[in-house]
């Protein structure tokens, strides 16, 4: 009758400076030897793409729709970009905000410059939640605000929808669309 032996199947967790365990032999241990305490300290689950979070914000949206879009951008966090997609597992930065302000009842063109037309201006300062801000010059990115400061946004290949600063380099205006 053979013995079946335990598996553990390896978790990449944040490193701690300690040096991980390994395995001390093949053979059963017995007596003394086989006692083994192990002391575990709690694991903090981190997004799959660095800088990826689901934004809190403490700033208020300007209508109900406005915050229906952002929440919904906001709940994309963490999916795939790809090019001309819009949603509902992947997006690219303008059918993101499309997928969004549709679930608030709002048709948008798949298109961030055509995005940039619509809706009323709106000051860096005073920025709300569901407010589109609009990237380079001419406009060929976009994002929503979703408050303190951040945004959410399909960037690029490598790090998919996530929330980032507003401030991020090419910051060229914002439109108010509900």
């Amino acid at each position: 009758m053979g013995t079946t032996q335990p598996t553990v199947h390896a978790h990449r967790l944040p490193s701690t400076g300690r040096r991980p365990l390994r395995r001390l032999g093949a053979g059963l241990f017995t007596g003394a030897a086989a006692s083994l305490t192990i002391a575990l300290s709690p694991v903090v689950a981190t997004p799959a793409h660095a800088g990826t979070t689901a934004a809190a914000s403490t700033d208020t949206a300007p209508s109900p729709a406005a915050d229906k879009a952002w929440q919904t951008a906001n709940a994309q966090t963490g999916k795939a970009y790809q090019y001309g997609g819009a949603g509902p597992d992947s997006f690219d930065c303008s059918g993101l905000t499309q997928f969004a302000y549709a679930s608030a009842g709002i048709s948008l063109p798949h298109s961030s410059s055509g995005q940039s037309e619509l809706g009323t201006p709106v000051d860096r300062a005073n920025l709300a939640p569901g407010d589109l801000v609009f990237f380079y010059s001419p406009v060929s990115h976009v994002g929503i605000y979703v408050g303190n400061g951040q945004m959410v946004h399909a960037a690029n290949e490598s790090t998919g929808v996530e929330v980032t600063s507003v401030d991020m380099e090419g910051y060229n205006f914002a439109r108010r669309i509900a």
